[in-house]
């Protein structure tokens, strides 16, 4: 599907564009995490009972789901910017409306629009795909997915720190402000991607999909309560069913789709969505299951008698080493492919709940563990958004890693759901209150061991990627020289000419054409006059990246059908920059 470029960016992207969205996306995991300190004192906060207290957690998982997929498409077609800013702007007025109240069901609403915010991860993934240089593309996009961990782990002792010191309120009154600066900061630094997609927003697909992942979730979230063999718990099960496949029938006939499914049941993009699950189950099970065998009194012969603090304290390497993780994962994709930085997370996770089996005695121990899972889930949240942007058109990026992280908060979902289930089924009943077992801990590991070794059987079918030959990297000038002379003789690629915003030609231009797993196909530089020719090895969606001196850079994406012609296709430079 091609793109236009009609809002172009009116300066280069700088330096600090990368940590803004990083910071982002850490923003958007502390609100997902805020409330897990206080998570066993929610029924007495919020006087309600304790699976009633659970839907202020479910509420932000459901709407992240839904809302990741939605946001990333309307970034496709009206700015990946404009909706960063939206999704953080909604995460404030939730935050701000839970600050404010005790009553479960305000409360719940307030939560539910927190989640929408999940959306700013493909975002921010998208918006580095269009703006960076190859070169940095790898690690960044590697910081950003993992900054949903960190961000999670950094939360837990600050959010626990808060919540015994003042009124757990705080902590939204700080969720709000956190989103406040990163939308103001997101608006200083970050520029708006040129990237547009063809085609309009696929509202009827956007209520299809939300219906179907509300009928999915809900009966996941509540079957322990409702009875998993229960007429309601079946029945929405079998509604989900029937709502995704009508709603996947409608989205291949539709001609701009919210989700290509076409494209989603590429091998690679399908198995990676599916070891995504996976991955986001892994993730999740210990942020629940260590803060509460730290904080459990050592009455109970197992716990570990902790305070809320140095629980959450415990907890935080997992986030500090996922983020020491992401400049590693960029040195061994560049040498061996994401596919086997996906597969060593994986393994490296399997250990940390393995050996974790058997380190629950000491605080020291679960800080072991914390480490190894965290060096693991960020070199698997690593590799994922490089599998995906490497198998999608560059008009599809944004949809895609939408999707992706809808796959992870899925995840997440099934794993809350799964271990609070487990966790409730073996606790012991102590004058009226469930305390969870440590029989009921090593279960949870044990699930989540069992959804890593599902992963790395998917992440071993994933098709290995072309690793980079030396002769796709930019020719000499010399070299150069050669594909002007050869430029006459295109028959199947694009032929245009590079303009300046004035519409005067640009000379020496260099002209870039990158495949749709992000591989240089070809390059050339422009002719006095400003003309270029570049061939395409087969038809697809391309994208051509043109810079010259004393120019903004351009990005443009599009389609050669295959047939022996060359697409017209005339660039035209922004205006002098200022470098950055």
């Amino acid at each position: 599907m091609p793109e236009t470029t009609t809002d172009q960016p009116t300066r280069k992207a700088g330096g600090a564009v990368v940590p803004v969205l990083a910071f982002a996306g850490i923003v958007v995991a502390v609100m997902q995490t805020l409330l897990v300190p206080v998570i066993k004192d929610l029924p007495q906060l919020l006087d309600t009972a304790p699976s009633n207290a659970t839907w202020v957690l479910t509420s932000t998982l459901l709407s992240g789901a839904v809302a990741t997929p939605i946001m990333g498409r309307l970034g496709d077609l009206y700015g990946k910017r404009r909706m960063l800013v939206l999704s953080l702007a909604v995460m404030v007025v939730g935050a701000l409306v839970s600050a404010f109240t005790d009553q479960l069901l305000t409360m719940i609403v307030g939560r539910t629009l927190q989640g929408f915010a999940m959306g700013a991860i493909p975002l921010g993934i998208g918006l580095m795909r269009d703006m960076l240089p190859r070169e940095k593309l790898g690690s960044a996009m590697a910081l950003m997915s993992s900054s949903i961990g960190v961000g999670g782990g950094l939360a837990l002792p600050a959010a626990a720190l808060v919540a015994q010191h003042t009124d757990w309120h705080a902590l939204f009154y700080g969720a709000a402000g956190l989103g406040a600066l990163a939308i103001l900061l997101t608006f200083l630094v970050v520029p708006e991607s040129p990237m547009r997609a063809a085609g309009s927003f696929d509202l009827l697909g956007a209520l299809g999909l939300s219906a179907g992942l509300v009928l999915l979730l809900l009966p996941i979230t509540k079957g322990s309560d409702w009875g998993w063999s229960s007429g309601t718990t079946l029945g929405l099960f079998a509604a989900a069913v029937a709502v995704l496949l009508l709603w996947g029938l409608y989205e291949l006939r539709v001609k701009a789709p919210l989700v290509d499914l076409r494209t989603t049941a590429r091998r690679e993009v399908l198995l990676t969505n599916l070891a995504s699950i996976m991955v986001g189950v892994s993730f999740y099970v210990v942020s629940l299951v260590l803060p509460q065998l730290l904080q459990l009194p050592t009455a109970t012969g197992y716990g570990l008698g902790q305070s809320m603090v140095v629980a959450g304290l415990c907890v935080a390497p997992l986030g500090l080493t996922m983020m020491f993780t992401a400049p590693v994962y960029a040195r061994l994709s560049a040498r061996y492919g994401p596919k086997v930085t996906l597969i060593t997370g994986l393994v490296v996770i399997a250990i940390g709940y393995g050996g974790g089996l058997g380190l629950m005695d000491a605080a020291w121990q679960t800080i072991i563990t914390s480490v190894i899972l965290g060096a693991g889930i960020g070199l698997a949240y690593s590799s994922l958004p490089a599998l995906i942007v490497g198998a999608v058109p560059a008009s599809e990026t944004g949809a895609a890693n939408g999707l992706n992280t809808l796959m992870r908060s899925i995840g997440t979902s099934v794993s809350s759901a799964v271990i609070g289930m487990v966790l409730a089924n073996t606790a012991n009943n102590v004058n009226g209150v469930a305390v969870p077992t440590m029989h009921g801990f090593r279960v949870s590991f044990l699930i989540a061991t069992a959804a890593v070794a599902v992963g790395l059987v998917l992440a071993v079918f994933l098709p290995r990627a072309a690793r980079p030959a030396q002769h796709t990297q930019l020719r000499a000038s010399s070299e150069e020289e050669a594909n002007l002379e050869r430029a006459e003789e295109v028959l199947r690629g694009f032929r245009g000419r590079i303009l300046d915003a004035g519409g005067t030609p640009v000379a020496r231009a260099k002209v870039t054409l990158i495949d749709r797993r992000g591989r240089q196909a070809g390059a050339t530089v422009s002719a006095e006059d400003g003309s270029y020719a570049l061939a395409v090895p087969a038809q697809g969606a391309y994208v051509l990246a043109a810079r010259a001196s004393g120019h903004g850079p351009l990005a443009s994406s599009a389609t050669h059908s295959g047939e022996e012609r060359a697409v017209a296709l005339d660039l035209s430079l922004p205006g002098e920059t200022v470098n950055a």
